[in-house]
C-alpha cells in the first residue's frame, strides 16, 4: 500500500524548502533537536505506560529534584532513552543499519536497568506477547532480523516512507527483545529518516490509539500498512513544519491565539493541525504556528 499522494506531495515540497533554508543554519537545527529530546523521551516512554509527566521527564534529564517519589526504573529509563536519542542524532549519518548497531542501541537503553537481557536478542525459552499478538519463537528471531535488514536495505524502488513503515511493523512483529522493543523501534524510525536527510519525528502518546490500530491492521487485515504510513507521515510533516517555520524566522505563537487574530474557529484550526493541512506543530504539548 503506497503512502497517500497528498502526503507525498506535501513531504516533497517541505523537504525541498527545508533543504534550501537549512544551509548555514546547522546550529539552529541542532538546538531544535536538543530541545526536543525531553518531548521525544516522554512520549516514547508514555506509550509504554510510564507514569512520568513531561515536566518530570525534563527535570530528570536536567538532574533536578522531583516533587513526588517515582519509580527508580522509570528515572533510569528516561535517562537511558535520552542517551540513545542523542547518540542517534549525532551518529546516524555515519553508522550503517546493522544487527550490531541495533544491539548496541538496546544495550544503551537497558544497561544498568536489566543487564542480563541488555544488548541481546531473546534467547531459548524467552517468549513474549503484545496484546493478542504472540511474537515468533526465540530461535526464529535472529534469522528473521537478518531477513528484515536485507529487505529494508535491498528495496530501492519503494517510497522511503512506505519502506520505513513496513520495517517498523515487521520489527515490532518480530519483537526481538524481551523488553524495550517499542522504544528501540521508534528510535530506528528516526535513524532511518536522519540517514535520508530528514529531521527526526515524535510519535506522540496522544496518538497512541492510532499507532496501535496500525499494528492491528497489519496483523489481522492482510498485512496492510496504510495506517502506519499515515501515522509516520503526519509526524514527519509536523517535524518539517516546525523546522521550516523556525528556519524562516517567523514569530511563533500558540495556535489558539492565531485563530483569534484571524477570527477563525479554534476547533477547526486544531483539526487542521492534526491533519497537518496547516503548518502547525507542538511544543510541550501546545499547538503553535508561525505568524
Amino acid at each position: 500500500m503506497a503512502t497517500y499522494k497528498p502526503f507525498r506531495d506535501a513531504i516533497q515540497r517541505l523537504k525541498r524548502e527545508y533543504d534550501v533554508l537549512s544551509r548555514g543554519k546547522e546550529s539552529l537545527l541542532q538546538m531544535i533537536d536538543e530541545a526536543e529530546v525531553p518531548d521525544s523521551v516522554y512520549n516514547s516512554n508514555a506509550i509504554e505506560n510510564s507514569t512520568l509527566t513531561l515536566p518530570e521527564t525534563e527535570k530528570i534529564l536536567l538532574e533536578m529534584e522531583l516533587s513526588r517519589r517515582v519509580n527508580f526504573r522509570e528515572v533510569f529509563e528516561a535517562k537511558n532513552l535520552a542517551r540513545v536519542v542523542s547518540y542517534l542524532r549525532t551518529r546516524s549519518k555515519e553508522t550503517e543499519l546493522t544487527k550490531e548497531f541495533i544491539l548496541l542501541l538496546h544495550q544503551m537503553l537497558l544497561g544498568g536497568i536489566n543487564d542480563p537481557i541488555a544488548g541481546r536478542f531473546r534467547a531459548k525459552g524467552e517468549y513474549v506477547r503484545v496484546g493478542t499478538h504472540v511474537a515468533p519463537p526465540p530461535e526464529k528471531v535472529e534469522p528473521m532480523m537478518e531477513t528484515l535488514l536485507m529487505e529494508y536495505t535491498g528495496d530501492l524502488d519503494a517510497y522511503f516512507l512506505d519502506n520505513i513503515a513496513k520495517f517498523h511493523l515487521d520489527f515490532e512483529t518480530i519483537h526481538p527483545f524481551r523488553d524495550g522493543n517499542g522504544r528501540i523501534g521508534r528510535v530506528l524510525i528516526n535513524y532511518q529518516l536522519i540517514r535520508l536527510g530528514f529531521p527526526g519525528l515524535i510519535i506522540r502518546n496522544k496518538e497512541k490509539k492510532d499507532y496501535y490500530m496500525a499494528f492491528d491492521e497489519y496483523h489481522y487485515k492482510g498485512k496492510k500498512t496504510k495506517a502506519m504510513e499515515r501515522v509516520i507521515a503526519l509526524a514527519l510533516l509536523e517535524a518539517l513544519h516546525k523546522r521550516v517555520t523556525y528556519l524562516q524566522g517567523k514569530t511563533i505563537i500558540p495556535l489558539s491565539e492565531y485563530s483569534k487574530k484571524i477570527r477563525k474557529s479554534a476547533p477547526a484550526f486544531f483539526n487542521a493541525a492534526l491533519r497537518q493541512t496547516i503548518p502547525a506543530f507542538r511544543e510541550k504539548g501546545m499547538w503553535k504556528i508561525g505568524e
